[in-house]
């Protein structure tokens, strides 16, 4: 098999590996109801994953994506539930504010990482002050919404399948998606090719935020509550995803589907070793070990391919 063609497939291969793992120990959870109960959480999740592979396209990286996450889902519960305009424009302003963001960072050549580790403590305070202890009520449509029951297949396949789709065709298909994947691969080139990185780099941090907006109601329609601090591991559990998924920290190089599958392939494997009795404070460490062995077989066919 061609090194390109195996790399394109390691996300899926692990998801697989995974797979056949908790089905082997856990035959019962080959269903519709145990597919159910193990995606659920991969909604929400693929979802941070993807906003953070927006970032990642063009060469930055979110460190605030969790705490972003935290506070849309606040936002739902309280002002989506008790005043639905307001609720609407204050999600909008948080994507306008994302937008804006990834302007700053471009005008001022500033460092991503530390601006967004910046920005981390601003939504996390928000949400706090929006929601000072865990409570708040989903959305009734919103909560129909993620918890309903398709006949053949479970929702969380659907929506995946959905999102990954959109993602992958806006991305990697349309013509201006090319440009936007451009900005990370040579950025001068685009910009001599007459178009403009800022409108670029606002383009993506604005997807970012819409697709860390849509996590949060997703993960509040799931929990039919929220909590300011529910989402924050989210921040690294969404890089892992995006690499594991094929990604790249430079060149623009990401996969939506990777992406997805990534975010799915990390949750499962939390689920696997719990089903191996592995204690919590492991299970981090574990899901690191994971990552490792999948990125160092990614290196050896890279290898493998250079050789031939």
């Amino acid at each position: 098999m061609e090194p390109r063609v195996l790399r394109a497939l390691m996300p899926a291969l692990s998801l697989a590996v995974i797979l056949a793992a908790i089905f082997y120990l856990r035959p019962n959870t080959v269903s519709y109801f145990g597919l159910n109960l193990l995606l659920n959480l991969a909604v929400p999740l693929s979802l941070a994953t993807l906003a953070q592979m927006f970032i990642i396209t063009v060469n930055d990286l979110d460190l605030s994506i969790g705490a972003y996450v935290g506070l849309t889902a606040g936002i739902g519960a309280t002002l989506l539930q008790d005043t639905p305009v307001l609720g609407v424009a204050a999600l909008i302003g948080c994507v306008v504010a994302y937008g804006a963001l990834g302007a700053l960072i471009h005008w001022r050549r500033l460092p991503s990482i530390v601006v967004t580790l910046g920005m981390s403590f601003v939504w996390l305070g928000l949400a706090v002050i929006l929601l000072p202890t865990p409570g708040g009520t989903a959305p009734e449509w919103l909560r129909s919404l993620m918890t309903m029951k398709p006949e053949l297949i479970p929702f969380p396949i659907i929506a995946l399948v959905v999102v990954a789709g959109i993602a992958h065709v806006g991305l990697m298909w349309s013509p201006y998606g090319a440009v936007l994947r451009g900005v990370g691969g040579n950025a001068r080139a685009v910009q001599r090719a007459g178009w403009s990185l800022l409108k670029a780099k606002v383009t993506m941090y604005a997807l970012a935020g819409l697709a860390g907006a849509l996590a949060g109601l997703a993960l509040l329609g799931l929990s039919g509550a929220a909590d300011a601090r529910f989402a924050l591991p989210y921040t690294l559990l969404s890089i892992a995803g995006v690499i594991l998924g094929g990604g790249e920290f430079v060149g623009g190089r990401v996969s939506p589907i990777g992406a997805v599958i990534g975010a799915a392939t990390l949750l499962l494997a939390g689920s696997l070793l719990t089903f191996l009795k592995l204690p919590p404070d492991w299970q981090i460490g574990a899901q690191g070990a994971i990552l490792i062995i999948v990125l160092a077989l990614r290196v050896l066919v890279d290898r493998g391919g250079r050789r031939r």
